[in-house]
């Protein structure tokens, strides 16, 4: 017997959740591991001088707390100062800039990268071979921070 149209709607419902990544692959606790271009593109974006030694091969962890489209995206500081991001993919959020400068976004999901405009940049982060590789690009310099998974 074929199925009744209550349960093949009731299929696709469940089969059709939009931007849903079907896993975790975000979630995990990450260690700089390395940077490229990173006084290029700290420039380009106007960062004060202060803010651009204090993140100089900074030893940044990033937490990611990830529960389907909902994230936490927090970045530990040596010294104790931390900044947390909270969005929902698709959906705008209130964000803060590395060097503190808060806006509003809407962060997507292209391709299994996480998307994002900045103020002054273009920011994606996806997961390769295991790694944290963050990208972001600012009047044609990219800089690009590859962190190591610790938890």
């Amino acid at each position: 017997m074929i199925c009744g149209l209550k349960e093949i709607r009731f299929a696709a419902i469940l089969l059709y959740q939009p931007h849903h990544q079907g896993n975790m692959a975000f979630a995990g606790k990450y260690e700089f591991e390395g940077d490229e271009n990173y006084d290029d593109f700290v420039h380009k974006i106007g960062l004060p001088s202060d803010k651009i030694e204090m993140g100089r091969n900074c030893k940044i962890v990033t937490e990611v707390v990830q529960n389907g489209n909902d994230f936490t995206w927090t970045q530990h500081f040596p010294g104790g100062r931390t900044t947390t991001n909270t969005f929902t993919i698709g959906k705008e959020a209130d964000m803060e800039t590395m060097g503190g400068k808060k806006f509003k976004a809407t962060v997507k999901m292209e391709d299994g990268k996480i998307v994002a405009d900045f103020p002054n940049y273009h920011h994606t982060a996806e997961i390769c071979g295991g790694k944290l590789v963050e990208t972001s690009i600012a009047s044609g310099v990219a800089y690009k921070r590859t962190s190591k998974r610790i938890a």
